[in-house]
């Protein structure tokens, strides 16, 4: 499960390898002293750069077994560009080719606003926004674009050409109520005549696995219909996404040459099989491996992972994070691990859905080496794995905050929506003194203890059967709840994480609701539902409160010069709150309730009072920074001597988000 970057409180919240492969051309920009984080900005978006902490110190065999790592995740780079949409690589391809080959007036508003659209089709792999889903509308026209072709002999035509400007495929992922959500959704996981139907009738009878340990079936395959057939195109060497995946395996078996230590070669060569084989039972093997991997300085995520793209919640989206142990910060957060079951049995959960052994709840904050697929630009900064959920209880989980990720949006941050949007002064005091800390021990929780807590009704089938296109905002919500709910106990001090338990639960909780009910919605258009799932769940969550604490006036809604703002007059009450809905979120997944889902998500979820947005975007136009950021990679350069052995790795930083999106084209474009 991954942890997107959220609205907190104050809206933060290749070189020469050998003769035979391309050569990375990019310049570095030479560091100053003063290192600058933020890179461009445009659209709603803001370009962030991230260093990486103690590189320098590492070993030989640790910087190349980072430098592997990072260059199998940019190998599979134009699978999640395919896999977001299918005429994605057409249209990326013909763009940049305009891009480099254009020697016309380029100070036209028409160029400008090509080169936007160009910026915004990079930032979220494909033509659709990385948050909202809907597709993004160009500043051109046809006429335009059709002349920018003729120029640069470019060639983009039929429907390929034709769906940049019309209202087809307009919704990369649609899970709202009462639509076919397959057939309305244009991500291409699918084949163009698949329907929900289609879907469920495959997999009441596809192969799942052993009854008690089932294989995430559907996480690695193309449905599609063949000779009238449904039928499943595996992506793996020599299948669907083959050349791409064999650039993957390359790599990876380099990184296999420099492993750490015996158990690391060994998960990575599961990994590797997993990729050749394409199968399912081979991933799980992988997944068990990985999570009790816990020995090393060096760690990746890689595969087709997340479920969040998928209507139906069955295909995992090509992601790759490389990471660095960030040691001081992993020691400190350890002890949540170490007393995770003393969170699970203390938690408001009906006994039955409480494990008796939280088994292998492994937490580290590490520092980012490279991002790759749904990881970038667009990062989580909190990540739990395995997601197949009796891996998990049986063999546990690892947990990681992004370190080096947060540390970079708070460095680049400001605070003046902080005072816009924040009530009173107290609330503003309590942001500035405890609002990073709680947002990192908020991650950690969410992560650590939530997304391993509870435990499903045997007999009960997957969250992704049984709440269907439900299951990621209920598991999001749920993991929010357990983080909101121990945010507030003094176990947290006692533990030696908090000076001030009390201030540090307020300003966590003041900064949950006021972005749950409020700052987030600058992040989508006047007269759009919410639909990003972890939006949803922030709203659920926070609107439920708000309405079952309305007798009590545990939270009031406070009109003051034509503004809205949210109070909090009673944390104790409102943290009982949390905990009820935290019961009956988990009771929801532990009995498979769809219905109940959708009652809330439906109810206090998706729907936006469009007065208080209007007024909400009024307000935050004083504010010159994008509501969402993003990043470019630093660039591992290795240094070879005359034998062509490495025999170091510089970390250089790119000049320009422009830059890197070309030189990416040019060195791992594997599936054109």
């Amino acid at each position: 499960m991954k942890l997107k970057h959220i609205l907190s409180s104050v809206l933060v919240i290749g070189l020469l390898w050998s003769c035979k492969e391309k050569v990375n051309e990019q310049q570095p920009v030479q560091v100053e002293e003063k290192f600058e984080y933020v890179v461009d900005q445009f659209a709603d978006l803001r370009i962030l750069r991230y260093q990486i902490p103690g590189f320098e110190d590492m070993t030989l065999k640790e910087k190349q077994l980072v430098y592997y790592l990072t260059q199998a995740g940019l190998a599979g780079r134009d699978i999640m560009w395919d896999q977001n949409y299918r005429h994605n690589l057409d249209i990326r391809d013909a763009l940049e080719n305009i891009y480099s080959s254009y020697s016309g007036d380029k100070t036209t508003d028409d160029w400008q606003a090509f080169e936007e659209y160009l910026k915004r089709v990079w930032f979220s792999n494909g033509i659709h926004h990385h948050y909202s889903n809907d597709k993004i509308k160009p500043g051109f026209n046809a006429d335009f674009l059709t002349y920018l072709l003729k120029e640069t002999d470019t060639k983009l035509e039929g429907e390929a050409f034709d769906v940049i400007f019309n209202d087809k495929d307009a919704k990369k992922v649609n899970k709202k109520k009462g639509v076919d959500n397959v057939a309305s959704s244009a991500v291409n996981f699918y084949g163009p005549t698949i329907t929900d139907s289609d879907v469920e009738a495959f997999y009441k009878t596809a192969d799942k696995g052993p009854k008690d340990r089932p294989i995430e079936a559907g996480l690695n395959s193309t449905l599609v219909r063949e000779n009238g057939k449904v039928v499943e195109k595996v992506w793996k060497s020599g299948g669907m996404y083959g050349t791409a995946i064999d650039e993957i395996i390359k790599w990876l078996e380099k990184a296999q040459g420099v492993a750490e230590n015996e158990k690391q070669a060994k998960t990575l060569a599961l990994l590797i099989d997993y990729y050749k084989t394409g199968d399912l039972n081979i991933w799980d093997q992988y997944c068990i491996a990985w999570a009790t991997s816990t020995e090393g300085n060096i760690d990746w995520i890689n595969g087709f992972i997340e479920v969040y793209n998928d209507p139906k919640g069955y295909r995992g989206s090509y992601e790759n994070i490389t990471q660095v142990k960030d040691f001081e910060m992993s020691k400190q957060m350890a002890v949540l691990s170490e007393n995770a079951q003393w969170f699970e049995d203390n938690a408001p959960l009906m006994d039955s859905h409480k494990k008796s052994n939280v088994v292998g709840v492994s937490y580290k904050t590490i520092n980012v080496a490279g991002e790759a697929g749904d990881a970038s630009p667009s990062t989580p900064i909190g990540v739990n794995l395995p997601n197949n959920n009796w891996i998990r209880q049986e063999h546990g989980s690892k947990s990681v905050s992004l370190g080096n990720i947060i540390d970079a949006y708070n460095n680049a941050g400001g605070s003046g929506r902080l005072k816009e949007f924040a009530h009173d002064s107290m609330e503003i005091e309590l942001e500035k003194k405890h609002g990073q800390l709680a947002d990192k021990l908020h991650t950690a929780l969410h992560e650590v203890v939530g997304h391993a807590s509870g435990q499903i009704n045997p007999g009960i089938g997957q969250p992704k059967e049984t709440l269907k296109n439900y299951a990621s905002t209920m598991e999001e919500g749920r993991a929010d709840l357990i983080g909101l709910y121990y945010l507030m106990d003094p176990k947290l001090q006692e533990l030696g994480l908090v000076d001030n338990w009390e201030e540090l639960g307020k300003a966590a909780y003041d900064g949950y609701i006021r972005n749950g009910l409020i700052t987030q919605l600058v992040r989508i258009e006047l007269g759009n539902d919410i639909e990003e799932d972890h939006m949803v769940n922030r709203q659920w969550v926070s609107a439920w409160a708000y309405e079952k604490g309305k007798a009590d006036n545990v939270i009031e809604k406070i009109e003051k010069d034509g503004k809205t703002y949210y109070n909090i007059n009673d944390y104790a009450k409102l943290r009982d709150l949390f905990g009820q809905l935290l019961k009956e979120t988990q009771r929801i997944k532990s009995e498979g309730d769809f219905k109940a889902a959708q009652d809330l998500v439906e109810g206090y979820g998706d729907k936006v009072d469009q007065e208080l947005h209007a007024q909400i975007l009024d307000r935050n136009r004083q504010f010159k920074s994008a509501p969402y950021s993003g990043f470019v990679n630093p660039v591992l350069v290795p240094e070879t001597n005359d034998a062509g052995e490495i025999v170091d790795i510089r970390v250089t930083q790119p000049e320009s988000f422009e830059e890197q999106m070309m030189q990416y084209a040019k060195m791992y474009s594997f599936l054109d």
